[in-house]
């Protein structure tokens, strides 16, 4: 019996089974990523369109669930993209290999106009390429006037007061058509002015009484999902602002024993906690296609356990773009074996320890970017870190893999002489 005869029988419309028909065909689209340079498959990049995020295979392939007119993409080693797309498939697209070489501006460098033109003026003659901008840094700052802060009561809880930029969009806007990479270094768990807003959220001592760490700061319960949602929402701000990646650091516990959380602190808690905070990050970014990495202590890259801290390495990566290990030598107090003064040998502490975080976790080193020193040491002969320590750094990152590396001075002051030349 025909399909025809078949569907008369049943009293189905011909019109009705032709437009679903139709319908079946325009579910999915198909493509391939490329490797604009070598024309070489992207494996593992992340497709994202309205009808959700996929990933592409071994050889550079994706299939989406449904029809899309347009489709961001991005990988580790990367520029992310967007393309819009025709009624052709499957489709090719293109990504431009990209490795961050960045110097970091607090809240009080990106409003200097003095630290901001230094800083950017590195691009003219060093390889720096890339910022890493506080959105909301240690004190609980932010360089804008943040509606998210604002909502929740913690920006009127802000005793410092710091310029904030007008239109932080269109400074961003600026800076990329300086061909400058931008991340956004949100700080998570320590937040004094909305621990003050909201104390209930807030870490407390045995005794009931809010904790302070040893800079006379707050830190927020990392088990409160109250805190999460709000950092979440700084995100998602950032990310319309058009940062091309978010940056969680002290996303962890405080290294502080006999403090009071909603759960027993335990480390499958921590872990938990961490793991799922950038879950759902990765989830409620997901539609802005920004990288998203997060900073973690230099030994965490070596300790078995989570350092106390809810940081363990091997189950970071799922929910990542980037790892960034801090591996400034004056942090590693107790060296390492056959290593006494890290700041003597600074390369050394970041090979090895790359080398460490990658055989731990099976991850290549493209998907680890690490924090560099540049900074005098303050553990062990407090010398400067100059053009040879700084070197020495870069060219052990380089010489892993890394996607590119992070120079750290709290200060923003950073010397073309000591930076790898153009």
């Amino acid at each position: 019996m025909t399909l025809t005869r078949v569907l008369r029988r049943l009293a189905i419309p011909m019109l009705f089974v032709v437009t679903a028909l139709l319908a079946v065909q325009t579910l999915a689209f198909t493509g391939v990523v490329l490797d604009s340079s070598t024309r070489h498959p992207v494996a593992g990049a992340t497709i994202t369109t309205l009808a959700g995020v996929t990933h592409t295979n071994e050889h550079g392939q994706f299939v989406t669930a449904h029809a899309a007119r347009s489709v961001a993409v991005r990988a580790p080693g990367y520029l992310r993209t967007e393309a819009k797309l025709s009624d052709e498939t499957p489709v090719t697209l293109t990504l431009t290999p990209f490795r961050p070489k960045a110097v970091y501006l607090s809240v009080f460098g990106i409003t200097s106009v003095t630290l901001r033109n230094r800083a950017v003026s590195l691009a003219d003659h060093t390889v720096i390429n890339a910022l890493v901008i506080d959105v909301k840094g240690d004190r609980g700052l932010t360089p804008y006037r943040s509606a998210t802060r604002e909502a929740i009561g913690a920006a009127a809880r802000v005793t410092t007061r710091v310029p904030q930029a007008q239109d932080f969009p269109a400074l961003l806007a600026r800076l990329h058509a300086q061909h400058l990479y931008l991340i956004a270094r949100i700080v998570v768990f320590k937040d004094d002015p909305l621990a003050d807003a909201h104390p209930q959220w807030s870490v407390h001592t045995a005794d009931g009484q809010p904790w302070r760490d040893r800079e006379n700061l707050q830190w927020m319960d990392p088990f409160s999902h109250d805190v999460w949602q709000h950092n979440l929402d700084v995100a998602e701000e950032a990310a319309r602002m058009g940062f091309d990646e978010i940056q969680f650091d002290y996303v962890r516990f405080p290294d502080k024993s006999g403090l009071r959380f909603a759960l027993p602190n335990t480390r499958a808690n921590r872990t938990a906690a961490i793991v799922e905070f950038l879950q759902a990050a990765r989830t409620r970014l997901a539609p802005y296609n920004v990288f998203i990495s997060a900073d973690i202590f230099g030994y965490v890259c070596w300790n078995l356990d989570d350092t106390a801290i809810g940081q363990q390495i091997e189950l970071l990566g799922a929910a990542l773009d980037y790892i960034s290990p801090m591996l400034y030598p004056s942090s590693f107090t107790w060296g390492l074996p056959g290593c006494t003064n890290p700041a003597a040998d600074p390369g050394q502490i970041v090979r090895r320890s790359l080398a460490e975080a990658m055989q731990r976790t099976g991850l290549p080193g493209v998907r680890f970017r690490p924090w560099l020193q540049a900074f005098r040491d303050y553990a062990f002969d407090h010398r400067p870190f100059d053009a040879a320590a700084i070197k020495a750094q870069v060219d052990a990152a380089d010489a892993a893999g890394t996607d590119g590396w992070m120079l750290w001075n709290p200060r923003n002051h950073y010397e073309v002489s000591d930076l790898p030349q153009r």
